[in-house]
């Protein structure tokens, strides 16, 4: 097993290329108060903005809404679409 100083020496060579390939901030360490910005799009629920702890789904991301039928998750994803649509973006509907 190598000496604890070699693997902290060998992650922290890692994580230096991912960060100069990847741009600084691609890796978070656990626990660390650093976040990127995300801009928000609201989905129509202020419950579930707040839940979610950014204010609602992040822009410009894949977001997989899921849960037993009948639950709300179309009406969830058409309200957010719609929220969408209103600051002038695009967004896609997949029912799979």
């Amino acid at each position: 097993m190598a000496a604890p100083k070699d693997r902290e020496k060998a992650l922290e060579t890692a994580l230096s290329q991912i960060d100069r390939h990847f741009g600084k901030g691609s890796v978070m360490r656990l626990g660390s108060e650093e976040r990127a910005p995300v801009d928000i799009i609201p989905t129509g629920s202020i419950a579930l903005d707040a839940a979610l702890g950014i204010g609602g789904l992040p822009r410009g991301r894949v977001v997989e809404i899921y849960g037993p039928e009948s639950s709300g998750k179309t009406t969830v994803a058409l309200h957010a679409i719609a929220n969408v649509q209103r600051q002038g973006g695009i967004a896609a509907f997949i029912d799979a």
